[in-house]
């Protein structure tokens, strides 16, 4: 493992290069990204060695592709015409049969891995790289048989070695899937922050008031709104049959309060109480 190309140099993306340069110290990497102070930033921070352009691509050994999900629909395609024939190429969004179908019939449709490592914070840019982001967490791989065998077993030993545990599904899966666990969860989080700020003029009541609980729900409302708007738009059938669920329990869970039914209302949170078991479940499995 030689030279490492970055493109677009923000959470996902610089905290994988920070990974890589603790286990290759002897590797290169290298960035690009069209925001220019991100790219000093990232520079000036260690999470990558030097600049690069898209012609220099023919000299990578891996290149991670993590720009917001509708530039990836661009960017991936032109990526692949300059690669070498032995370059691995993965991008890491959050939505992942658009980009499947961009470059289902591309020539070096081989060359590329598609994959989505279920990892982050609410943060953004340069500084939100961290170390060990991976470790534990679940890298979700798309129609991985589209890939060179020789070229899969580059990016799997790399993604065990960040500490990812790997499954595989297809797109469209995977798609329905994340609409439920991670877009939904974020829409959640931005219309309950819309909610509260709409009602509570004076910013200080909510500080003022705001607990753990409000916090933590609401954290996932500071993500950016420049990666968010295309996942939703790449997602959208999805994600508005998820809505449609969930606003039926939420209209459910009202009638119940405008009927005083609170055994029911008990009966409901009970139900959903073995969530508890769900996850501690999955944090066995990691």
């Amino acid at each position: 493992m030689t030279n490492i190309y970055v493109i677009g140099i923000g959470l996902i993306g610089g905290s994988m290069a920070l990974d890589i340069k603790t286990l290759h110290p002897e590797a290169k990497i290298y960035g690009i990204d069209n925001n220019e102070t991100h790219l000093a930033e990232a520079i000036a921070l260690g999470v990558v060695d030097a600049a690069a352009t898209f012609d220099d691509l023919c000299y990578a050994d891996f290149v991670i592709v993590s720009v917001p999900v509708d530039i990836a629909l661009i960017i991936l395609p032109k990526v692949l015409n300059v690669i070498g024939d032995q370059t691995i190429v993965f991008e890491v969004g959050s939505t992942k049969m658009p980009i499947c179908e961009a470059v289902a019939n591309h020539p070096k449709r081989r060359n590329y891995i598609a994959t989505h490592p279920i990892a982050g914070t609410e943060f953004s840019g340069p500084s939100a790289a961290i170390k060990g982001l991976f470790q534990g967490k679940t890298n979700i791989i798309c129609e991985v048989e589209k890939t060179t065998f020789k070229l899969q077993e580059k990016a799997l030993d790399l993604f065990k070695a960040l500490g990812m545990r790997i499954r595989y599904m297809d797109p469209k899966s995977h798609d329905k899937h994340i609409a439920y666990v991670s877009h939904l969860s974020h829409i959640s989080a931005f219309m309950l922050g819309k909610t509260v700020i709409d009602k509570e003029k004076h910013e200080q009541d909510i500080f003022d008031m705001a607990g753990s609980g409000f916090e933590s729900t609401v954290r996932l409302a500071k993500s950016s709104p420049a990666m968010w708007t295309p996942i939703f738009k790449q997602n959208r059938k999805q994600v508005v049959k998820t809505l449609d669920e969930y606003i039926s329990n939420l209209s459910k869970f009202k009638e119940l309060l405008e009927k005083e039914d609170y055994d029911a209302i008990y009966d409901e949170m009970q139900s959903v109480n073995k969530i508890k078991e769900i996850l501690n479940g999955m944090n066995v499995k990691k």
